[in-house]
């Protein structure tokens, strides 16, 4: 049809051409308007990304046997302690999703709306998570049971124990015993627990009370109000070295005393400014995030272009650790 347009109007005109056909005068000027030939530029890259060989060295660095199952929050962390810079955080996740090594793994839950417990910690042997847990044993239907004290503020594992059972006599010896390593004092301490049989026994409740401990529960069903040592828990069966099954209580207790100094001693939490439990519960952390702070400054005085200008800071350290942080209102004046 447009071809036929193209003819009659070479006799007519274009618009007599197109009234008579019935086509459109726009159609006929798109398809006889000559095709655009659109030439892409090749993308120069960027003065401030990292160059090919930094790259390569940055996922060969996060292969590495050190560096292949930890978070890349943990990888830069290390690095600087290592007194050694390569790039940022977010660059390492840019560079192992261009890899398809990303993943997100946890249950997002949720839960009907009660009255909360609310506690603060704002330093060390202020506030403590219990929490037990099974361990499995070598056969159907036999377990161990792990007894945990976790220091909310520094998240450092302050007490442990594994048993046959779950017993409140053997929560009381836990308690008393940690209780007196950590050098509490009466009136100073909070310690928070989910409502188990153990949790709730009168054993524990007479021992807090002669301790001068104060005592917090869980509402019931809601495991997000023990948060501290259900974590903890997830990052102990989550870890590479957790075998699933012991063959003995022996063998569990074997576990612990590998696993615990490394949750306290070297294993780096976000929530703590990348520090250990060990250097936030030991005061050791300001420290040490100024000798990171040292190790920036010299990365930002070779490259300042790549940071923007902007000086690099490490992770801010806590100031304070909530269970159930209070919503924060604003009143509008009428």
């Amino acid at each position: 049809m447009i071809a036929h347009a193209k003819t009659l109007a070479e006799t007519v005109g274009i618009k007599a051409a197109c009234s008579s056909l019935n086509v459109s005068r726009a159609t006929y000027y798109r398809r006889e308007k000559p095709k655009l030939v659109v030439v892409v530029a090749e993308r120069r890259p960027s003065p401030l990304a990292l160059s090919a060989d930094e790259r390569d060295e940055v996922i060969a660095l996060l292969d590495s046997p050190r560096f292949i199952d930890k978070a890349p929050a943990v990888v830069y962390a290390e690095l600087l302690d290592d007194k050694r810079y390569l790039c940022s955080i977010r660059t390492m996740y840019r560079l192992l999703a261009s890899r398809d090594e990303v993943r997100e793994r946890r249950a997002q839950v949720q839960r009907p709306a009660y009255i909360k417990p609310e506690l603060l910690a704002t330093a060390p042997n202020q506030l403590w998570s219990w929490d037990i847990t099974k361990l499995h044993g070598p056969s159907k239907w036999t377990y161990y049971y792990l007894y945990v004290i976790l220091d909310v503020f520094s998240r450092y594992v302050v007490g442990w124990m594994i048993a046959h059972r779950e017993q409140k006599s053997l929560a009381v010896a836990l308690i008393e015993a940690t209780c007196t390593k950590q050098g509490i004092q009466p009136g100073q301490l909070t310690i928070h627990a989910d409502r188990g049989s153990s949790m709730k026994s009168k054993p524990v409740a007479f021992l807090m009370a002669d301790l001068g401990v104060t005592k917090s529960h869980s509402r019931p069903h809601v495991s997000d109000d023990n948060p501290y040592s259900e974590s903890q828990f997830k990052t102990m069966k989550y870890h590479s070295t957790y075998p699933g099954k012991f063959g003995s209580l022996q063998d569990a207790r074997g576990f612990g005393r590998i696993f615990f100094p490394w949750y306290n001693d070297e294993h780096k939490h976000s929530g703590l400014g990348l520090m250990t439990p060990s250097d936030v519960h030991h005061g050791l952390a300001d420290l040490k995030r100024s000798m990171r702070c040292e190790v920036l400054e010299a990365a930002f005085a070779d490259h300042p272009k790549r940071f923007k200008g902007r000086m690099p800071v490490p992770p801010t350290l806590p100031t304070e650790a909530w269970i159930n942080k209070p919503c924060q209102t604003i009143d509008v004046a009428q």
